[in-house]
């Protein structure tokens, strides 16, 4: 990847450990200032994972989760003056990431976006504005008014907090009764190891529990225009936390629905004047009807990307890059073939044994073996996509037949717990 910049000229305000270890294989040395949160740098051990990146030619310690401060952020690291582009690193990072872009005049979301796209009560109201299918919502500070909303539709609702990620404290309730009980899940949910001690302050939605397929759009924007989108298909845990468990791209949606959601997803972002970047927005289709459940104004997670950039034979993480250079990289249009990712799922409890990956590697078509999970270690309950176990990557002609190597593979794992 040849992005022509210099040394400490690619900002990355937040640390996701996936993300900058692959840009480490793709980045010259000394080309990133990772900016995060003091007490982060301290809990995650921070400042010894970036002396292992050559590409970090910098780690700046900041507040950026809450009251972010762009001009005081300057006069103290000046050299952050000389960036070329600015990327958020985590969801927590997007506001700061816009505002510190807005205030060196690079492309970006674009604060009010960010904001938009930063609370999940904003996104619902900003959908309602634009006649977009919601649930029927309600932003609510007491679970008894939860559970007189689950009564009014039929004994089920879903409750989530308005700001957090990875299916973080999202929880589908199937019984009033239980709500106070589970209350505090969404209400105030553990904090993950990269979110700051400070806290993220967050309200709590209560909405209508849907029943239908569930698909993410992902646009790449340049300066207002969406210059690439692609639609793909989810797979969910079953029970009380819908936690993803697998991905493939593109979709296999015929296409009359293929293009509601790509048209649904565009009308969200040119409603919201997001600028520049990369565009994440989840959808349940209902009577084949696109119903927004959030957006995300960031890169996807679970390895969406590289999905993305096996189905369409292109480097999309280096679009999008480009995009953020202020460039309009050509992309196409259609996917030569497909891609995709099933995550192991283990029971709770002490792992004695993991077997299988040589099987798993031997199926056809499949790409990348991981298994996370190492014997001696205790499997929590699945309450975020933080638990899953590790994951395969596998891709084929079609979308079917990437999805159906990959669950192969995945049903090749044992994970034994006691």
């Amino acid at each position: 990847m040849d992005l022509d910049l210099g040394r400490e000229q690619l900002v990355v305000v937040g640390a996701s450990f996936g993300s900058l270890s692959w840009f480490d294989q793709q980045l010259p040395a000394g080309t990133v200032v990772l900016v995060e949160e003091p007490d982060v740098i301290r809990r995650r051990d921070l400042a010894r994972f970036a002396e292992r990146l050559p590409m970090v030619g910098r780690l700046v310690a900041a507040e950026y989760q809450t009251g972010f401060d762009a001009d005081a952020l300057l006069a103290r690291e000046p050299v952050l003056a000389d960036a070329r582009l600015v990327l958020p690193g985590l969801e927590y990072a997007v506001g700061a990431a816009a505002r510190l872009a807005e205030r060196l005049g690079l492309p970006g979301a674009g604060a009010e976006a960010a904001d938009v796209f930063s609370d999940k009560h904003r996104m619902r109201l900003l959908a309602d504005r634009i006649g977009l299918a919601n649930p029927v919502y309600e932003l609510v500070d007491d679970p008894a008014r939860a559970v007189e909303f689950a009564e009014e539709h039929g004994g089920r609702c879903v409750l989530k907090p308005t700001r957090r990620s990875g299916s973080l404290g999202v929880q589908l309730i199937t019984d009033p009764a239980e709500v106070p009980a589970r209350w505090a899940a969404s209400a105030a949910p553990p904090d993950p190891a990269e979110a700051t001690e400070r806290g993220l302050p967050t309200g709590v939605l209560v909405e209508e529990l849907l029943v239908g397929s569930e698909h993410s759009v992902e646009l790449l924007v340049a300066d207002g225009e969406v210059i690439f989108a692609n639609v793909t298909d989810k797979r969910i845990a079953g029970g009380r936390y819908p936690v993803e468990t697998g991905h493939t791209v593109p979709s296999a949606l015929p296409a009359a629905e293929h293009d509601a959601l790509r048209a649904a997803a565009v009308r969200l972002a040119e409603a919201a004047s997001f600028r520049s970047g990369m565009l994440h927005s989840e959808w349940i289709l209902v009577d084949g009807v696109p119903t927004l459940v959030e957006c995300a104004a960031r890169m996807p997670g679970d390895m969406i990307t590289a999905l993305i950039s096996i189905a369409y034979e292109r480097d999309v993480i280096e679009a999008y890059l480009r995009v953020l250079r202020g460039e309009r990289p050509a992309l196409p249009a259609r996917a030569t073939g497909a891609a995709a990712i099933e995550f192991l799922i283990a029971p709770p409890g002490r792992v004695t044994a993991v077997d299988g990956r040589r099987d798993a590697l031997r199926v056809p078509g499949v790409l990348d073996v991981q298994v996370e999970t190492k014997v001696g270690q205790t499997v929590p309950e699945l309450l975020s996509s933080a638990h899953r176990s590790g994951h395969l990557m596998a891709w084929g002609a079609t979308p079917d037949e990437a999805a159906l190597a990959a669950r192969r593979a995945a049903n090749e794992i044992r994970i034994t717990v006691s």
